[in-house]
């Protein structure tokens, strides 16, 4: 059983986790800053259009000789880390289903990206190792 870095109540909250994710973790950490708080309809929308590369994520922290992007500071496109945190995202929509909440006051509580181990990366070592992360999310009704 995984433990989450969030008290939440079983009744009013769902939660959805994604572990050991191919993912970067600085990406990942900029994206849920970016979304936490939101609701999750609008967050799952936000998540397309990075994917599709209409609208760049603002980096804040992670922003070393970064280009800026039109109507705001530093930004990326973080595709593969949209994908990943847009399919736990859909899982935990889901989740809450399934405990009879209301699709459109879902908004996101929580939602945390940590660093998961690095194995090394397949083929000849020469060291490289593999990027991974733990992605969990939390939703409530507003």
């Amino acid at each position: 059983m995984q433990k989450y870095s969030f008290n939440y109540n079983k009744e009013s909250m769902a939660k959805a986790l994604g572990s050991s994710l191919p993912i970067s973790t600085k990406h990942s950490a900029e994206i849920c800053k970016l979304i936490r708080g939101m609701s999750l309809t609008k967050a799952k929308e936000l998540l397309v259009k990075a994917i599709s590369k209409q609208k760049a994520i603002p980096f804040n922290r992670f922003n070393m000789d970064l280009g800026h992007r039109a109507g705001m500071g530093p930004g990326r496109y973080p595709v593969k880390a949209s994908k990943e945190i847009l399919n736990i995202l859909e899982s935990v929509e889901s989740n809450a289903l399934s405990n009879d909440m209301n699709k459109e006051k879902l908004i996101i509580a929580h939602i945390n990206a940590q660093k998961a181990s690095s194995p090394w990366h397949f083929g000849r070592q020469r060291r490289r190792k593999m990027k991974r992360t733990h992605i969990e999310v939390i939703v409530k009704e507003k």
